[in-house]
Parts: C-alpha cells; sequence; structure tokens
C-alpha cells in the first residue's frame, strides 16, 4: 500500500510532528496497523480505510505505537491534507473525517488547515504535590492561582500552568510518580503551558508528555492545545469569553512547532478551533 509521511504544525519541513498516513489498498487487520505504528514509531500513524462516503466525510484510524485512539489533532490535520491534495481530483475547501470521536471537519484557509473540536469536558481536580513529583520541579513553581485539571476534546490532558520559562525548561517526567497519578485518573497526557515565550510574537509556550511507552514528550499537540484552550475560556485565565493565541511547542526537542488557536465561549458552549501549517515530506510504498 501507499503511504506518506508529513510534518504537522510546522512553519518550515522537518519541524512539527511528523505523521505517517497509510492508504491501504485492500483489506486490513487492526492487528496489522497496529504493527505498522510500531514500526513507524511516530507518535501517531494514520490509516485512510475508506472513499468519500454518504455522510461525506473519510473513514480514518488513528494509531500510536501502543494501541488505537479515537482521536489526536496533528493525524486530523495531516490526513486531511493528504486526501485534499494528493488523493481529491479537486481541492475541496473542507475535508470531514469519520474518527471514533465521530466526524470532524477540517478547514483549508491559504497556507493554514483549522479543525473544530468537540465541547470540552472538565473533569478531575490533581493535587499540586503529585504534578510537581511527576514533572521533577518544585511546587513553587506552579501556578496555584489555577487548578490542576483534567480537560477532554476527545483524548484527555491533564493541564498545568507553569510560573515561568525556567520552571517548564526544567520539566522532567518522573515514571514512578507519573504512574501512580495515571492508575488513579486513566491515560491522559500531561500538558504543562507558561506564557513567557521564546518567541515575542507568540503567546504560549506548550510542553507535552505522552502516556506511552517511555513517556515521550510531543512536539505539536493540536489535540491537547483543544483541551488547554477549554481550560481557558473556562477558567477566564485571559479575562475573556474570546481568545486568539499562538502556541510555540516543540523546541524542547528539536522539532519547533506553531498552532494558532481560535475560542469562544458563549453562554455553556465552546467553539475550540486549531490550525496549523502542514508539508509533504516523502511517499513511498509499504510491502
Amino acid at each position: 500500500m501507499k503511504y506518506y509521511i508529513v510534518d504537522v504544525f510546522a512553519e518550515n519541513k522537518y519541524e512539527g510532528n511528523q505523521l505517517a498516513v497509510f492508504i491501504p489498498d485492500g483489506k486490513i487487520e487492526i492487528t496489522e496497523m497496529q504493527k505498522i505504528a510500531r514500526e513507524i514509531n511516530f507518535s501517531e500513524t494514520t490509516f485512510i480505510m475508506s472513499g468519500l462516503q454518504d455522510n461525506g466525510g473519510y473513514d480514518v484510524k488513528i494509531f500510536t505505537p501502543d494501541t488505537e485512539i479515537p482521536f489526536a489533532g496533528h493525524p486530523t490535520l495531516g490526513t486531511a491534507y493528504v486526501i485534499q491534495n494528493l488523493l481529491e481530483s479537486a481541492a475541496n475547501s473542507t475535508i470531514n473525517l469519520n474518527l471514533t470521536v465521530g466526524q470532524v471537519p477540517v478547514v483549508f484557509e491559504g497556507k493554514y488547515l483549522w479543525m473544530t473540536q468537540n465541547q470540552p469536558e472538565f473533569g478531575a481536580i490533581v493535587e499540586i504535590d503529585r504534578i510537581a513529583a511527576a514533572l521533577q520541579i518544585n511546587r513553587e513553581d506552579i501556578n496555584a492561582d489555577f487548578p490542576i485539571q483534567v480537560v477532554s476534546t476527545g483524548l484527555p490532558s491533564v493541564i498545568v500552568n507553569l510560573n515561568s520559562w525556567d520552571a517548564i525548561s526544567r520539566c522532567k517526567i518522573n515514571h514512578r510518580s507519573y504512574e501512580d497519578i495515571l492508575k488513579d485518573i486513566g491515560d491522559v497526557n500531561l500538558l504543562v503551558f507558561t506564557t513567557e515565550t521564546a518567541s515575542p510574537e507568540n503567546d504560549i509556550n506548550v510542553r507535552l508528555f505522552m502516556p506511552i511507552s517511555g513517556y515521550l514528550e510531543d512536539p505539536a499537540t493540536g489535540s491537547a492545545n483543544g483541551n488547554l484552550a477549554g481550560y481557558l475560556l473556562e477558567h477566564n485565565f485571559f479575562n475573556s469569553n474570546e481568545i486568539n493565541y499562538r502556541v510555540e511547542q516543540g523546541a524542547f526537542i528539536g522539532r519547533p512547532s506553531i498552532l494558532k488557536i481560535n475560542a469562544k465561549k458563549t453562554d455553556d458552549h465552546y467553539l475550540i478551533q486549531v490550525g496549523g501549517r502542514v508539508f509533504v515530506v516523502a511517499e513511498g510504498k509499504w510491502y
């Protein structure tokens, strides 16, 4: 079958988050897709399982090296880009993906792709000392004015606000402490953010650690940044019900990434849109 490798939430090739997109040419088992995702060993790998369906979408499956997941941001944008630019004969302004969480539309506006995420769900509050231990930072590095909370728009994150660039630079996962948190609240990634940024044109710096083998850091995370947008609105972080900002992520692991966020809250309804660019790096044949 044919496959493509793309860089998502990148401003240039070889930046952003890597994604492999496969187009099966026949029946393929879940176990085979999982083995391929492990062989590729990117944070996610996707499989376009159908052509255009009656509901106007394409069936897509998403795998980490360890498991199938219902939703993730950079696989959604990267797969939609492949469908529009490399598979479709006509360039459509919107590509709909049929994912486990439901249909997710991706809108193309110039160089940027935008996805609208599901309504956020706000979950458990996590104790500050447990998070400090998991990140191997001081309790005082964490902004206690805002809760440490699980938020999900399809894939849950623990959201943690840090006080400084210095604090976010020192984060390093303590596996045992993180595992203890995961045992209590389930598989959640761990997102830390600060308003101190490397570039003045950006508004927030994010780091994200994944609950997969080794608890690796992710260079760009659309789903989790959607969770963060819901959190910022819910807790009135910017003193506004409508927020537009730029996120820098990935520089600490050599994959600088930029995500653009537009979000607003009207009564109890959230509109969360996450945008970024995609670059094709390679195509090939899988034997």
